[in-house]
């Protein structure tokens, strides 16, 4: 009863699921249209996820590294390394839930600037996310659909993460030097087996999502070991994002039938500058992994969809799901007016956006 709680109140599974209803009355979806090596390796994540949650593999590095800032800039410097890292295996959304709450209960005890910061979190999860192929959803969609090689994959990424790196160390010298006593390490203690073990599960895992083994393997291990461990943690797997997914592969495959759209949306995929632009501007309107997957039934330029779909996660609240939960964790645990901290994540996510768009573009001519 909790699990299916927590799928009716997740909101985009909502809008999700209306919008596969209406879709049904206009065309019947094509099974071949829906990607269940995706939808696999989604739900073996989401557990694997939730697994780190139980055993605080986060919480312990976050606390250990936090306590040997000086001040505030060198605070914001450490938390933005852990959300970078943590979103290449994390992904960008446990990242977040994970950092944000606790920068802000530093910042409160000790009056530090928040709103930059907390934006640079969000920022710097998203990058990391990107960078490899199971960071985030809609990577793992692309290697799927795409069926990329580990070798193109890095070369999309490795040059998107350099550039991303040049925006957060800018962005980051705008944080005062404002003095931080030490802070203190939590009494949070690693189980190793445990965490072991789920190292070698993350392994099966990985090598699912980049096909050396059926993406089933490691759904079935993630599964399995959270059963082992507690079956409580089996509750909290977001089963949600997995039926959002398979919403959104109907949606798709209904509007592949529809003549005028294919069209409209074939004209928009001519080169890969378009396919790059598209997906950009689109992810500010309806997230980067519905505008993913469904621009990636229409094009080959995958590169492009890459850098499009990744950079475009910056900018609007719904440009990825990840700034949503930002601005949430904000309003549930920051020290300011939640309007005040809106206005000023859009402006840096937006000049970020702006900046990293730039330099994509120059990614997309000379590089790629």
């Amino acid at each position: 009863m909790t699990i299916l709680k927590n799928i009716v109140k997740d909101r985009v599974f909502q809008i999700t699921a209306v919008l596969t209803v209406l879709s049904l009355f206009i065309a019947r979806p094509r099974l071949a249209d829906i990607n269940f090596s995706t939808l696999w390796s989604i739900t073996a994540m989401m557990t694997l996820i939730q697994i780190f949650e139980y055993l605080h593999v986060l919480d312990y590095c976050a606390y250990r590294l936090t306590s040997h800032a000086n001040d505030a800039r060198q605070l914001t410097w450490m938390f933005l390394i852990l959300a970078v890292v943590a979103g290449m295996f994390l992904t960008n959304d446990v990242t977040v839930l994970t950092l944000v709450p606790l920068y802000l209960r530093i910042a409160k005890k000790y009056d530090l600037p928040e709103i930059l910061p907390v934006t640079l979190i969000g920022m710097a999860a998203n990058f990391g996310s990107a960078f490899t192929p199971f960071g985030n959803t809609h990577n793992i969609f692309m290697m799927n659909h795409y069926q990329v090689s580990l070798g193109t994959f890095f070369s999309w990424s490795i040059p998107l993460l350099i550039a991303s790196l040049i925006l957060l160390a800018l962005f980051s010298l705008m944080v005062k030097k404002t003095p931080v006593p030490t802070v203190p390490v939590e009494d949070i203690h690693i189980m190793m087996r445990p965490t072991v073990i789920t190292g070698v599960a993350a392994l099966v895992i990985f090598a699912g999502v980049l096909g050396f083994l059926p993406s089933w393997v490691g759904a079935v291990v993630a599964l399995v070991l959270a059963a082992l461990f507690d079956p409580h943690i089996l509750i909290h797997v977001d089963y949600g994002i997995v039926l959002t997914f398979t919403g959104f592969f109907v949606i798709v495959s209904v509007l592949r039938q529809i003549p005028w759209v294919s069209t409209l949306i074939a004209s928009l995929m001519s080169t890969d500058h378009s396919v790059y632009m598209t997906s950009l501007l689109s992810s500010q309107l309806i997230s980067n992994v519905p505008s993913t997957i469904l621009i990636g039934k229409f094009t080959t330029y995958a590169g492009a969809l890459f850098l499009g779909s990744n950079i475009g996660g910056l900018g609007s609240v719904v440009g990825s799901m990840c700034n949503l939960l930002v601005y949430k964790e904000y309003v549930n645990w920051g020290n300011h007016q939640k309007g005040r901290f809106f206005l000023g994540f859009l402006g840096f996510n937006f000049l970020g956006l702006l900046i990293l768009g730039i330099m994509g573009w120059f990614i997309l001519d000379f590089i790629y």
